[in-house]
Order: C-alpha cells, then structure tokens, then sequence
C-alpha cells in the first residue's frame, strides 16, 4: 500500500459490511469520497478443503467441495468426480443419463448461483424488489434439487462413477413447469433492472475491465466473458453432454458504456441463465425420451468400492457459475488418499483484479465494482 497523504485516510470497509458479501475487509485509502487505493483482505473464512481433502479418500471430500462455493455445490462437485474419474480411465464409461442428469442438475445451480448474483447486486445499487424476485425464484430451483438430493443447499449428489440416487419420479415434469414459469419472470427483470435507467447510470462506464489485464490476473466466467473474449470450458473442453447440446457463449459488447464495465459483467449473467434455460429444455427432452428412467437402472453401478489411481500428475477443470475451477491431484498409485490436492477457485483470481479496477473512483462504485465480480467467501478462502 502506498504512503498516505495529509488529505487521505484509511477506512476499513468489511468485514461486517454487507456490501463486502461475505468476510471480506477491503482496506481503502481515500481522499473524501474518491477511492485512492483499495486492497483486499482474506482470511476470516478459512476451510482448510485441500487438507482436508489430503487427509480422507476421494469419495468423502466430496461433501467438502459442496462448501468451497457453496452456491454453486453441484458444479463443484462435477469437477472434481469428473477429474477422479479420468484418473481411473473409466470416464469414457459413464452412461448417457448419468452424464444428461450431472449437466441438468448443474444448469439448475447455475441458475440459482447467478440469480442470487443478481439479486444482491441489485440490492447493492439499492434496488430492492429484485432481490426479493430472484430469491424467490431461486427457492423453485432449491426445491427441486432438495428433492433430488435429499439436501437444501449442500448436496453430496454427483458422485465418482455415477450419482447418489436417479432422479426422482416426476422430477423431469416438474423442471418443465419450473422453465414455463421462469421464462415470463426472465422478462420482468430486463423491464424491472436490465433496461432501468437508474440501474445503468449506477454501472455503465463503472468498472470496466480491458480485456489483457482479465487474462493477465487469470479473470475467467463471466468476468472474462464480459471483457469480450468467448472462453466457456463447457465449448472449449467440451466435457460431460455439453457437446451434444446447443447453446450461445453471452459475452460482453458495451452496449450501456464501456465494453466489460460493471453493466457488463451483470448483464453477461443475465444472457448466461437464459442459456442454461436453453440447455435443462434439451436435458429434459432426452431423459424423457431416448435415455428414459428402466427398472434396472442403477446410478451406483459404476461407483467403485476403492479409488486408487495410478501414480500421476493430473488437472481438471470445469466452468462453474464464477468461473473456472480447476483441481491439481499428485497420487502415489498405492492409497485411496491423495498425497496432494490444490484447488484453483475462480472467485479468487476474479477478486485479485480489484485493485485495479478500484483507482480515482468514488466509494459508492467500489460497492457496485465488488458486486459486480461475484465472490463466495468460502471458495477465496480455501
């Protein structure tokens, strides 16, 4: 941090501050109302996943990868059985309706995960009433995966070689009722906030990210894709049913201001929910017909009794609703517990650009600037 001037002060926003969403104290030099400096402080959350994950077999951290972001608890389990299961050669495989389930289940949490972005974003600018929707449609999406899963939030649903349980009866039908609703309520909240000239004056030239230094600070999710570049790990990698599925990549185009700016970066997570929409309609169409639910299908039949990879060096990633999340595996070949695991969250990388987004502006945009990158305490903090 820089030397304070006569004029400056330091102010400590966090990490009792809502707007700081979560424990996350931001360290601000400022001079009246212009930010001078801001730099950010982890360290109150700490969930010790990696040895946690170094210290039990491969099965029972899943539930602990459910509490790195814990908004998005499907997608991250997704990576990480993803990258056991290429470990054991047995990716290739997974049946079809495991792999459609594993991507509906996801979208859903997507979902979920980029409403409540959007959600406490607006609340942040001061708009209240989308907050109040977007929890409310999020409470559809936890509904469903709690009855698939047995869990509200934390789900220990994707497992390595397949899934907990099938889907329950009747649950494609009632994702189908979900979309028919959502649809109509995805309209509302363009007239309500996207469009809303009050919410564009607070975000349009806030913020605005130029695309080398995203790619430089690793940025990636929705704050890279709003920058203008189409990097999505679900075209890129094509993993799981994602190449048989057909989808846009929403990317950033300046259309309120300046490209990659805060306005941006929200309305990049608007377009995102519309796809995943796009994307349970085509899950849903072929688990009700050509992968359909048999009698003798068993989503336990592949999931092995011990998980010993061979001795390697191996890394996975995966898109998930912040970004991209990564697991480095070192295995010795003999034991079921890795002798090392470093996950690489997007959240942190993402917030590791706000000092530089947050020089000579006004302390009422440091708010809308933090909100806008979308953190989970519990993935930064690992």
């Amino acid at each position: 941090m820089s030397a304070i001037g006569p004029e400056e002060m330091i102010i400590n926003i966090g990490p009792q501050h809502p707007s700081t969403h979560g424990v996350l104290r931001l360290e601000v030099i400022s001079d009246g109302e212009i930010v001078k400096e801001a730099v950010p402080h982890m360290g109150y959350l700490h969930r010790c996943f990696e040895k946690h994950a170094e210290s039990m077999n491969y099965g029972k951290t899943i539930p602990f990868t459910d509490r790195m972001d814990y908004l998005a608890s499907m997608n991250n389990s997704h990576a990480f059985v993803m990258g056991v299961e290429r470990m054991l050669g047995i990716a290739e495989e997974i049946p079809k309706r495991i792999e459609y389930i594993r991507v509906l289940v996801c979208e859903l949490n997507r979902i979920a995960s980029h409403l409540i972005a959007i959600g406490t974003y607006g609340i942040d600018i001061g708009a209240f009433t989308p907050f109040m929707w977007c929890f409310r449609d999020r409470e559809h999406i936890m509904n469903m995966l709690e009855w698939a899963s047995g869990s509200r939030m934390l789900y220990n649903y994707i497992w390595v070689g397949g899934l907990f349980y099938d889907l329950p009866v009747g649950f494609e039908e009632r994702c189908k009722e979900f979309v028919a609703y959502f649809k109509p309520k995805l309209v509302e909240l363009d007239e309500l906030l996207t469009n809303n000239q009050i919410f564009i004056s607070r975000t349009a030239n806030i913020g605005a990210l130029p695309l080398e230094v995203a790619i430089n600070y690793g940025c990636s999710g929705p704050m890279l894709r709003a920058s203008g570049l189409k990097w999505d790990l679900r075209r890129v990698d094509d993993y799981s049913a994602y190449p048989e599925i057909d989808f846009e990549i929403p990317i950033g185009k300046g259309e309120m201001g300046t490209l990659g700016d805060c306005w941006d970066r929200y309305k990049v997570r608007v377009d995102e929910i519309k796809e995943s929409v796009k994307i349970i309609e085509q899950c849903i169409e072929r688990l009700q017909h050509e992968l359909k639910r048999r009698p003798d299908f068993d989503p336990r039949a592949m999931v092995p009794k011990k998980v010993s990879p061979k001795a390697q060096d191996y890394y996975v990633r995966a898109e998930n609703p912040k970004g991209e999340l990564g697991f480095y595996f070192i295995t010795d070949g003999r034991l079921d517990i890795p002798r090392r695991v470093k996950a690489r969250g997007p959240s942190f990388n993402n917030l590791s650009v706000l000092p530089e987004l947050s020089k000579n502006i006004l302390i009422a945009d440091l708010i809308a600037i933090l909100g806008s990158i979308d953190i989970v305490l519990g993935e930064v903090d690992r």
